[in-house]
């Protein structure tokens, strides 16, 4: 059974995994992910309430719409059971107002989602990314209408960097207006960036972060290996384009570690990933987004899996990101009064990393 934690500094409480919904749906464009029917989410659905979980994250753009009409099938009779939330800001069409962060795009998607997810109301909303165009008083005071008329209850952002994350929490303060609680971010033992700026910015300003893709889009299933050629039945061994790896012998040494402990410990390659995320600094908790039963299965049970000590730094070691200034700088300038928000961080970067992407 997964735990419950407060949603950023906000008094609702949430599963330390959420249900994913990008695997529902049938559109074409988003074959390589989804796939699944309603009977099919409804069965993933099930064995997720079972196991305590009661947050389940979609979004208006997963199978432009599909995703959110499949949720809603699987949620009938039980939506006070869950935290239901979505997503706005991604292009649904080619229009010039199909996309973005402008309170007339906002305001006529989200009533679009309530349609398609058949409530009244949205538990948590997420801005999906950046809008670089639109003011943010503008977005902030369309979002705010939303929570003031009863249609959302918690705002969070996704995909956000530190800047704009604050930029957005101060804004929002400063104006009086509705401020997110959480934050939904990419990050894996492989894909460590948001540990520079990020993740401190977020425990600083008391934002809660749910990991999204926890398995590298596929890379951390354990189908990935060194020297051998990945199945074409896996997103990896199409012509996907994410992750952004960057130095693949660090990638393989990461996937080598992560194997060698799965082995030892007689578990799955993922449960061993999802329970090192489970343990990380600032990390609220997970989205999953299985495709079978089997794989829901083992993931939710990586909240039972307790990694040693010696394992954890096993795998921190080996995925240590390189020096990057101004954290090099502070690394070895700013021991004598460290900030709480960045200080797990700057530890073991201080620990394990020499300059080299290994940090071996």
């Amino acid at each position: 059974m997964t735990d419950y934690v407060a949603l950023g500094n906000s008094g609702l409480k949430v599963s330390r995994f959420a249900l994913g919904t990008l695997t529902a749906g049938n559109d074409p464009k988003f074959a390589q992910m989804a796939g699944l029917d309603a009977d099919a989410y409804r069965r993933l659905f099930d064995i997720a309430l079972d196991h305590g979980v009661n947050l389940v994250d979609t979004a208006n753009m997963y199978s432009f719409g599909e995703a959110e009409e499949i949720t809603a099938q699987a949620l009938r009779g039980r939506r006070d059971d869950v935290v239901l939330t979505s997503k706005v800001r991604m292009p649904l069409g080619d229009g010039p107002n199909d996309g973005g962060a402008s309170r007339h795009h906002i305001l006529r998607e989200v009533e679009n989602s309530l349609r398609r997810l058949r409530t009244d109301h949205l538990d948590l909303l997420y801005t999906h990314q950046w809008d670089g165009v639109t003011p943010i008083e503008e977005t902030l005071a369309a979002l705010d209408t939303l929570v003031r008329d009863g249609k959302v209850r918690y705002l969070g952002t996704s995909n956000y960097s530190a800047w704009q994350l604050s930029k957005t929490v101060y804004t929002a303060r400063a104006l009086g207006l509705t401020a997110p609680v959480v934050q939904q971010m990419y990050y894996t033992p492989e894909a460590r960036e948001i540990e520079y700026e990020i993740l401190p910015a977020a425990r600083d300003l008391g934002i809660g972060t749910f990991v999204w893709s926890p398995l590298g889009e596929g890379l951390l299933t354990g189908k990935v290996r060194r020297g051998q050629e990945t199945p074409s039945s896996t997103r990896q061994g199409t012509d996907w384009p994410e992750p952004h790896v960057t130095d693949w012998g660090r990638a393989y040494d990461i996937i080598d570690a992560l194997d060698g402990i799965a082995r030892e410990r007689g578990v799955s390659v993922p449960r061993v990933v999802l329970a090192w995320l489970l343990g990380r600094p600032g990390v609220t908790g997970i989205v999953l987004g299985a495709r079978t039963e089997d794989q829901l299965r083992d993931n939710l049970a990586a909240a039972d899996l307790e990694l040693s000590q010696e394992e954890r730094d096993t795998l921190t070691r080996v995925s240590q990101l390189p020096a990057y200034y101004p954290w090099w700088h502070r690394a070895l300038n700013a021991t004598d009064r460290p900030d709480p928000a960045e200080e797990p961080y700057l530890t073991e970067f201080r620990r394990y990393a020499t300059g080299g992407g290994s940090g071996s």
